[in-house]
C-alpha cells in the first residue's frame, strides 16, 4: 500500500500535473499565436502590402511562434530542449546551404513585392526577356511573350538586372524616322504628316507631337515624328502611323528613298597593236 502511495505521490501526480501544465501552455500559446498573427495581418493589410506577401509572412510568423510554444511546453515537462535546438539549428544550416539559390530567389521575390518595380499586367523587359507579367511568385516571375510563350525568370535574375517597365508612367512617345528625297519639298511632307497625326484620335494632345528635320543623310532628308500615346496604344498606333504616312506621301508624289548603289559600266576598246593579256 505504501509502495502504491509512493508511486502515486512521486510519479503519477507530478507527471500528471506537468503534462496538464504543458498542455495548457500549448493550448494557450497556440491561441495567443493565432491572435497575434491575425493582428499582424490586419496591420500589414493596412500598410497595403501584397496579399501573397501578407499570407506568406503570416504563415511564417505563426509557424515560428508555434515552434516556440511547443518547445516551451516540452521544456515544462522537464525534457531538455537544448538538444532539440541544436538539431533544429543544424537542420536549418543544412537546408540553407542546400537551398541557397532558392532562398536568394525568395529574398528577391520579397523585394519585388515590397518595392513594386512592376505589377501584374505590365509590359516589361527583364533578364533579357520581354513580355507581359502574368504572375509574381515568391521564387520566380512569369512573363507571357507577344507570341504567347511562357517565360519563367528566377527572381534573383530579375532584381539583379536592369528592369524596363513600359507601363510604369502611363504614357509613351513613339519615335518614327521618315526619309524623303532631296528633290522633295520639306514643308509639304511635314504638313502631310501633321495632318495624319491630327486625324489619329489616340494621340495625346499633351505633350504635343513634334515633326522636324533630324539630319541630312547620304540619300535622304530624315524627319523625326514624335507623338505621345497611352502605353497600351503604343504598338497599334505606331503601326497605323507608318502605314498611313507611307500611303499619304506616296500619293502626294513624295519619294521615300531607300539604300541603293548606282553601277556605271564603261566599254574600253582594244588597240590593234595591243598584245592580248595572258590567260591564267
Amino acid at each position: 500500500m505504501e509502495t502504491e502511495l509512493s508511486f502515486i505521490d512521486l510519479y503519477l501526480i507530478p507527471w500528471t500535473i506537468k503534462v496538464l501544465v504543458a498542455l495548457a501552455i500549448f493550448l494557450i500559446g497556440r491561441w495567443l499565436s493565432r491572435r497575434v498573427s491575425n493582428l499582424l495581418v490586419r496591420i500589414m493589410r493596412r500598410s497595403h502590402l501584397d496579399v501573397m506577401l501578407v499570407n506568406f509572412l503570416n504563415s511564417l510568423f505563426y509557424t515560428l511562434m508555434l515552434v516556440a510554444v511547443v518547445l516551451a511546453a516540452v521544456g515544462s515537462v522537464g525534457v531538455d530542449v537544448t538538444s532539440f535546438l541544436a538539431i533544429i539549428g543544424a537542420a536549418s544550416l543544412a537546408v540553407g546551404l542546400a537551398l541557397k539559390d532558392s532562398l536568394s530567389n525568395f529574398a528577391a521575390g520579397v523585394m519585388i513585392i515590397v518595392f513594386r518595380p512592376f505589377q501584374i499586367g505590365d509590359a516589361i523587359t527583364a533578364a533579357g526577356s520581354s513580355g507581359t507579367v502574368d504572375d509574381i511568385g515568391m521564387f520566380c516571375t512569369l512573363l507571357r511573350t507577344a507570341d504567347n510563350q511562357r517565360v519563367i525568370i528566377p527572381n534573383s535574375a530579375v532584381i539583379n538586372g536592369t528592369i524596363i517597365n513600359a507601363n510604369a508612367l502611363g504614357t509613351r512617345r513613339i519615335d518614327l524616322l521618315i526619309g524623303i528625297g532631296y528633290d522633295d519639298n520639306i514643308g509639304t511632307a511635314k504638313k502631310i504628316i501633321e495632318g495624319i497625326l491630327k486625324a489619329e484620335k489616340r494621340i495625346l494632345p499633351h505633350p504635343a507631337y513634334a515633326v522636324a528635320v533630324q539630319d541630312l543623310a547620304a540619300s535622304s532628308i530624315n524627319l523625326y515624328v514624335q507623338p505621345w500615346v497611352n502605353a497600351g496604344d503604343y504598338t497599334p498606333v505606331r503601326s497605323s502611323l507608318l502605314e498611313n504616312i507611307k500611303t499619304a506621301l506616296t500619293e502626294a508624289g513624295i519619294t521615300l528613298p531607300y539604300a541603293q548603289h548606282d553601277v556605271h559600266l564603261y566599254t574600253v576598246e582594244k588597240k590593234d597593236n595591243q598584245k592580248p593579256e595572258p590567260q591564267v
